[in-house]
């Protein structure tokens, strides 16, 4: 509160001294206070905002991966730089790669072959390289790339048309379930047939090529 002073007479012509008082709005103070409470209401939308957007798809195709038709799972490793996929498991055990142009490739077993061959990085989220098809033993240019976390785009021409594409699923190995079902082995002979099993796919880069070129018909006898 501020005053203001006037000059006014009495009676007898004395001088006297009023006081008027006269509001004044604490301008500062107030607007101070809605800039602040403007400044966080603001903070909060845009923090809201950053969590409301889904998180970025992750790029790694590496893992194991269940084909469209099902009938086999193929393991993707990381080779130095290159991605390849072996057959992991077969629906049928037993497949031979009897379509395999190079006839002394014709007895080999499907269960370890490679399928996905020599595949590098040529952008964002996706690898290009070449597939084998054992069902016709041919062997496509193809590209791979993540359609989200749990599948994998696998296109692939041969001699650059009759283009076609499938996805495959992630593939989460029960390693929980697995754990709680193992009992011990009952007799010698049974830890001996166990430790010969060998496990299917779990060396990726050991069946690849040991050239750097793509096809699968080098060094995979």
């Amino acid at each position: 509160m501020i005053s203001t002073i006037s000059d006014l007479r009495n009676p007898a012509g004395f001088l006297k001294h009023q006081v008027s008082p006269v509001p004044v709005r604490p301008i500062g103070r107030f607007g101070s206070a809605r800039l602040f409470w403007a400044s966080v209401a603001g903070l909060v939308l845009i923090n809201s905002a950053i969590l409301a957007q889904p998180a970025r798809t992750p790029t790694d195709p590496t893992g194991e991966w269940l084909v469209a038709k099902q009938v086999a799972r193929i393991k993707i490793a990381d080779c130095d730089g290159r991605l390849w996929g072996v057959v992991a498991w077969e629906a049928q055990p037993g497949g031979m790669d009897k379509k395999n142009p190079d006839p002394n490739l014709r007895s080999r077993p499907t269960l370890g072959m490679p399928i996905l061959l020599g595949m590098t990085p040529s952008k964002t989220n996706r690898w290009d390289g070449q597939i084998y098809n054992s069902e016709d033993g041919h062997t496509y240019s193809a590209n791979i790339s993540l359609v989200d976390p749990n599948t994998l785009r696998v296109q692939g021409c041969f001699l650059g048309f009759l283009c076609g594409g499938e996805n495959w699923t992630r593939f989460e190995s029960p390693d929980v379930t697995a754990s709680t079902q193992r009992t011990p082995a009952k007799s010698s002979a049974n830890r001996k047939t166990a430790a010969a099993l060998p496990e299917p796919g779990g060396d990726v880069c050991s069946k690849t090529p040991a050239s750097t070129g793509f096809s699968h018909e080098r060094g995979l006898k």
